[in-house]
């Protein structure tokens, strides 16, 4: 009998992995459904509609700034205090122009695949990827605390080849449910858009960008469970992937998120690890340092810029799965299983 098939049938008949994944599924449909009835589709009448109330602000606007104005010159006139409430010379004060106020900002949500579609990629590949760390621990930690792991190794005595063999029976159930979500995800965002937004400009350099952005969604997910897989086999117990990465998010990024904060550590966010999951997925992170300048009313603030590149991403998740698993399968090779 293949070693991988039995693997592949045991990881599919596990009840904790089935409610896991049925969990995570009904948390995506839940997310497009409420996408859905949250927005809808634009006609004349609501663009009529928002054109007049645009002209509402901005008549609200002129005579706020003309009142401010009067105001301002009778508080000069009779010598009262300023306390900074009024500007030196009082005809600055003045309405922003019509074409500032925007007939848009008083149109209701509606989806615009093109604008919107690639921000849904990113709760997307979360969602799965928690599935997935939850479910790869589970499935070599249950094997470890119920004794599997060893009467398995009784008649297949190659350690490596079925700690292997279990982590390839994982990923093809992980991706085996990630690609027809993934098109179902994109179909059904296709479908707001139709009814509720817009599906306009779509061209297949757009098309082409989405496809590269699901597919590192996917890959995410894979580099999750595979970690999740490692860290319960380490510890042989599926509380060893959870705690640890309790541990490491909670303790370790939290914590020294709020050290780095008190130091006034410039670039902070360049130290945490959900940084670079955003940049791998949007393909660039711009973090901003607002201390290296003095903002005012009158001048302009340019802050020190620092990107964090998906291809910095990928060499850490890189590095996080070759260490990690790498140390999974030296201690399945070197320690005692009994």
């Amino acid at each position: 009998m293949s070693l991988f098939r039995t693997e592949l049938r045991r990881l599919s008949k596990r009840r904790f992995s089935r409610y896991m994944t049925l969990l995570g599924l009904l948390v995506l449909a839940a997310v497009v459904v409420g996408v859905f009835f949250t927005n809808q589709k634009i006609d004349a009448t609501q663009l009529a509609k928002a054109e007049r109330q645009a002209d509402q602000q901005y008549q609200d606007q002129v005579r706020w700034s003309e009142q401010e104005r009067v105001n301002c010159e009778q508080a000069k006139t009779a010598g009262t205090p300023n306390d900074g409430r009024y500007p030196d010379d009082c005809s600055v004060i003045s309405a922003p122009s019509r074409d500032q106020i925007q007939a848009e900002w008083f149109l209701p949500s509606t989806f615009d695949f093109r604008k919107t579609f690639d921000e849904t990629l990113i709760p997307f590949a979360a969602i799965l990827a928690l599935v997935g760390f939850v479910v790869g621990a589970s499935f070599v930690g249950a094997e470890w605390s119920t004794g599997g792991m060893m009467n398995l190794l009784l008649w297949r005595p190659k350690r490596l080849t079925v700690l292997l063999t279990k982590l390839a029976a994982l990923l093809t159930g992980v991706l085996a449910v990630t690609l027809p979500a993934a098109v179902l995800w994109f179909a059904g965002f296709w479908a707001v858009a139709s009814f509720r937004g817009s599906t306009e400009k779509m061209t297949s350099g757009v098309w082409q960008s989405f496809v590269l952005t699901g597919l590192r969604g996917v890959a995410l997910v894979l580099v999750l469970a595979t970690i999740g897989f490692a860290l319960a086999s380490l510890g042989r117990h599926t509380a060893m992937a959870l705690g640890g990465v309790v541990a490491v998010m909670v303790v370790g990024q939290f914590g020294l998120g709020i050290l780095l904060a008190m130091a006034s550590v410039k670039f902070a966010e360049a130290w945490l690890l959900p940084t670079y999951a955003l940049a791998w997925m949007t393909k660039k992170v711009t973090l901003e340092d607002w201390d290296s300048c003095n903002a005012t009313f009158s001048g302009e603030c340019k802050p020190d810029t620092m990107d964090i590149t998906w291809q910095q991403s990928s060499v850490l998740l890189s590095v996080g799965i070759v260490v990690i698993l790498g140390a999974a399968l030296w201690v399945m090779r070197r320690r005692d299983v009994s």
